[in-house]
């Protein structure tokens, strides 16, 4: 099954400044999703974010932040984004069925994420670049855990290239330029 831009939404799930701090490869992380983000621009697919217990652990990181928009990042305490209200209300009015999944925890709130997502029907894309945790290892088993439970597991590359599917689509010059370079 390939990725659709009619069908695909991404998820920003907690990247946020404060915790930044002991996340492995935390400039990656940023940069990775942010690229996700940009491309999700690009080709017109929704995107909405999570931010665990903001009050207490602070803001989405600064540029990440931007991109997403204040007004599609939405606070929670549950670590499944889909389990909170506030963002279960906001991804359903996109009515998507395939979620594209990007942030941080690996072993938290991105895998409870992802299988609450499977569990409601959804098709779920784990990025696995643009994805992380304190400890490489979690990333390493919580993407066997998710991909056990029927997630699949990509790169944002690949992403890009399903969401564009031709060479002479309107988008790819600008993919291949701002993109891949």
């Amino acid at each position: 099954m390939l990725m659709d831009i009619e069908k695909s939404i991404v998820a920003v799930i907690d990247v946020q400044a404060r915790l930044l701090g002991g996340v492995h490869e935390a400039d990656k992380l940023v940069n990775n999703c942010s690229w996700l983000v940009r491309l999700a621009k690009l080709m017109d697919v929704p995107v909405v974010g999570s931010e665990q217990y903001p009050d207490g652990l602070g803001p989405t990181e600064e540029g990440l932040r931007e991109l997403v928009g204040p007004a599609n990042i939405y606070g929670k305490a549950h670590f499944s984004c889909i389990d909170d209200p506030g963002f279960e209300k906001a991804f359903q009015a996109h009515d998507r069925k395939q979620v594209v999944l990007c942030g941080m925890e690996s072993q938290a709130c991105v895998m409870q994420s992802a299988i609450r997502l499977l569990e409601k029907g959804l098709d779920v894309f784990v990025v696995a670049d643009a994805i992380s945790a304190r400890n490489s290892y979690d990333t390493e088993v919580a993407l066997r855990r998710m991909e056990q439970a029927g997630a699949r597991i990509v790169t944002k590359e690949m992403v890009g290239f399903e969401w564009i599917r031709r060479s002479d689509a309107a988008q790819f010059k600008a993919f291949s330029k701002e993109f891949l370079r």
